[in-house]
């Protein structure tokens, strides 16, 4: 068995990289910061005992996702391949309404990168009849707010998209997980005012193995969550369009 790790750089991406390797797994880290990919490597390398490969890889640019798919099937080597989508962008809604051209950048890292990559891997899933996605959405996802909506929107659509992708892939025995977290200490929450309940991302990476294990499909990380989301999804338009969330 492989994880295949887009956006390995991310925090959440290199503490699920590394439990992964830890339960036997081999790692193929793909991600555009090259040095930071190969010091995480040689890491996991040395406490798991496992293989491990790093390939440069922009999710943006769809001309790589082949050379992606390539690689990863030459490192498995005809063992499982299983994918943990961690890429992702979030710049400020002030930020974004100063400048509209974020809008797109938002929209192509979050949303329309990952649909182009995923829709080139689930032929593979279909042919292996095994295997897990796990790709990383938001609680951000589950309704447009005031402060991150084009954030936000990115995520509702690729939730979206994850739904469909399950109802394929679940024929043939592959598994698609939507993972959403609420706020987690990573570097595109550092110091924004009004956060709660920040999660670690080990925590996060504990959440998705164990979802992947137990074949979840839509996992709310950490659990409660749900809770919240559920009051946020059902308060009325006619109020919640006036509240500075």
């Amino acid at each position: 068995m492989i994880w295949v790790v887009i956006g390995a750089s991310s925090t959440i991406a290199r503490e699920f990289a590394r439990q992964a390797a830890m339960q036997g797994a081999g790692i193929l880290l793909a991600g555009r910061d090259r040095d930071d990919l190969a010091t995480n490597a040689a890491d996991i390398a040395t406490r798991a005992n496992v293989p491990v490969r790093v390939e440069h890889f922009d999710l943006a640019d769809a001309s790589e996702h082949i050379a992606l798919l390539h690689a990863a099937q030459s490192f498995a080597n005809g063992a499982e391949i299983n994918l943990f989508l961690a890429a992702g962008t979030m710049p400020a809604q002030t930020e974004i309404d100063a400048d509209p051209g974020l809008a797109a950048a938002t929209i192509v890292t979050n949303y329309t990168g990952a649909v182009l990559l995923l829709q080139r891997f689930a032929p593979v899933f279909e042919a292996q009849k095994s295997g897990t996605i796990i790709a990383l959405g938001s609680v951000a996802g589950d309704r447009g707010r005031l402060k991150n909506y084009v954030y936000g929107s990115a995520k509702a659509g690729l939730h979206a998209y994850l739904q469909g992708l399950r109802a394929r892939l679940v024929r043939t025995g592959a598994h698609v997980v939507t993972l959403k977290p609420g706020f987690v200490d990573t570097a595109m929450t550092w110091g924004l005012p009004g956060l709660f309940l920040v999660a670690s991302p080990a925590a996060i990476a504990r959440a998705a193995l164990t979802a992947a294990a137990k074949k979840r499909d839509i996992v709310y990380a950490p659990f409660f969550w749900w809770g919240i989301m559920t009051i946020i999804k059902n308060i009325p338009e006619r109020i919640f369009k006036k509240l500075n969330i």
